[in-house]
């Protein structure tokens, strides 16, 4: 008996699997009609061998029904029941609701089960063939490949991409930068749009993020090498705390993306749209971009096309959505648990409560210190710079909106609400150090982070009042922490000079500032542009690829990754100083 049902998890697994590529297939080139009535057919043999999977389970171990799994597999049989019970028997009027030329709740259907069968397999991890930092590494190389292959189907754009573009613009979205060649909202069809919007959320968290929780999810556990190898990526202090840290991560970005989404439609005039379905599509999309930092657009112009560039609660809402998810996960679920702490203090009416969730480690009060900060310091600025120039057509009011887009965009948010090309001169300086610090650790955005900025600053004063090591909050910043934040800074400005050094040479008649600004976004994650992007040659889009994926990953990362491990030594030599000034 036992076996037959492995031969049944086997068969479900590899029928899934298939599903998801007949519906890759499917959706990515035009079918005749008896093609689709045999796709059609197939998905639902996918659905009935998922739903005998998910019942022998239960048979063969009957304390899954005391999981917390158990609500998940009875809502998908429950749900595949009943598109099987509409198909049968209400017929056509049920097959007309469709998305993107297909029944969307069979797809949907087909994609649960696929989760559901790959999540069980075991996925042992050995630290001996790969350190966390090459997995990290080689799984975003992964997503941006099939990404790349995803948009070269014929059905993702409307007159075609070569391999250089499709490539460009995968590693613009898993990377969540937003630099584009071509435009996102009229060059992309609906399904392109989602292939990207998915690339934008995957890169975002990560696939391991994703794959890791689902596998702990479905199977109740893990081995102890792909904790440790999890607690590594998470920055997990316990290996009890992995699973934990990835299922806040997970509800906290889907729980604010679906708030900003909310907002977002609220915000809309309906006019401006075709059907509720395009305001909806809208709404989400440039939430998920938004909160992962991507800079992604369907308008031709981002927030400044017209019609969009008034409006403020558009800005407002952008703006709290790109600075959430540049905060760091850890500090957004501090502010999560006190939002709740008080909304729960101001239902209950009670003064006392048993627990305060806001204890902020040394990390945090510097993060959100140095974010503040620089966020307030680049307002001020670009509202006086900028008051008679790219703010001058916005009422006192949308001019400290736009003012304060215009000042925490730069930091990997990537969204435009002026024409970034006819800034002055000043303001675009100000904007290029902006993008080089970028968000925060543990974040959505990118940059050498804003930790590293605050450590390299704090030092420069250590040295100026003649301390040996740097002191703030009452704790002494690590050793460790000093070295990797000017390894950082050294590492960004060779790979950015570098890059600018490259395409400066590959395309002579470009302007250098314009060049470097390109360089400095690409590397940063931004997503800004002086206008130069779809100019590139071949070569110089190559570059810039490169430049996104080391700026996501980081070049410490990369290093970190393929250097061989030196052994601990138990020995010193003596301690020398060099002459530096």
């Amino acid at each position: 008996m036992k076996l037959n049902l492995k031969t049944l998890y086997k068969i479900a697994l590899v029928i899934s699997v298939l599903g998801i590529s007949v519906f890759i297939y499917d959706f990515g080139f035009t079918q005749s009609d008896l093609v689709q009535q045999i796709i059609d057919g197939f998905y639902f043999l996918v659905l009935g061998v998922g739903i005998l999977s998910t019942i022998a389970r239960y048979f063969e171990n009957p304390n899954l029904f005391r999981r917390k799994v158990f609500l998940f597999d009875l809502a998908s049989v429950l749900f595949t029941l009943y598109i099987y019970f509409m198909y049968l028997f209400v017929g056509q009027p049920f097959k007309t609701d469709r998305i993107l030329e297909n029944p969307v709740w069979v797809v949907a259907a087909v994609i649960l089960t696929f989760i559901r069968e790959f999540s069980t397999v075991t996925l042992n991890y050995k630290r001996t063939v790969l350190n966390p930092a090459q997995v990290f590494v080689f799984s975003f190389l992964l997503i941006i490949f099939s990404g790349a292959l995803f948009l070269l189907l014929p059905n993702a754009t409307y007159e075609g991409l070569s391999f250089i573009d499709a490539l460009f613009t995968s590693t613009s979205a898993v990377c969540v930068t937003g630099l584009i060649v071509v435009d996102t909202g009229t060059y992309f069809t609906e399904f392109g749009q989602t292939i990207i919007l998915a690339l934008i959320q995957i890169g975002g968290l990560g696939i391991l993020t994703f794959a890791s929780y689902f596998s702990y999810f479905f199977r109740g556990g893990s081995t102890y090498e792909n904790q440790l190898a999890l607690s590594d990526m998470t920055n997990s202090k316990k290996l009890s705390e992995v699973f934990t840290t990835l299922k806040y991560i997970i509800l906290t970005t889907f729980g604010i993306e679906n708030f900003s989404a909310i907002l977002i439609f609220i915000s809309l005039d309906p006019e401006m749209f075709t059907s509720v379905y395009d305001q909806i599509t809208f709404s989400v999309f440039h939430s998920v971009s938004a909160f992962c930092n991507a800079g992604f657009s369907t308008l031709q112009n981002s927030v400044y096309e017209t019609g969009f560039r008034f409006n403020y609660m558009l800005q407002l809402t952008l703006i709290f959505t790109f600075v959430m998810g540049g905060l760091g996960f850890p500090i957004v679920l501090n502010i999560v648990n006190y939002t709740k702490y008080k909304f729960k203090k101001l239902l209950t009416g009670s003064r006392k409560m048993a627990h305060k969730p806001w204890v902020l480690n040394l990390n945090s009060r510097i993060t959100l210190f140095t974010t503040v900060t620089i966020s307030l310091v680049a307002f001020i600025v670009f509202f006086i710079l900028e008051y008679d120039n790219t703010l001058a057509e916005h009422n006192t009011f949308g001019k400290v909106v736009t003012a304060l887009f215009g000042a925490t965009t730069p930091r990997t948010a990537g969204f435009n609400s002026i024409n970034t090309a006819e800034m002055l001169f000043p303001t675009t300086l100000m904007v290029f150090l902006l993008m080089w610090i970028g968000a925060s650790p543990m974040s959505t955005g990118g940059g050498i982070k804003t930790s590293t900025f605050a450590i390299a600053t704090m030092n420069i004063l250590s040295l100026a009042k003649g301390k040996t090591r740097i002191e703030v909050f009452r704790r002494e910043i690590a050793d460790i922490s000093v070295r990797r934040a000017f390894a950082t800074i050294s590492l960004s400005l060779i790979v950015i000079g570098f890059g600018v050094m490259m395409i400066a040479i590959f395309d002579s008649n470009l302007d250098l500032m314009d060049i470097a600004f390109e360089c400095f976004s690409a590397y940063s994650t931004v997503g800004l542009s002086l206008g130069i992007t779809s100019l590139l040659s071949d070569p110089s889009k190559i570059m810039l690829i490169g430049i996104m994926f080391v700026g996501r990953v980081s070049m410490l990362t990369i290093v970190i990754a393929f250097f061989k491990k030196v052994k601990h030594k138990n020995y010193q030599y003596p301690t020398e100083e060099i002459t530096i000034n």
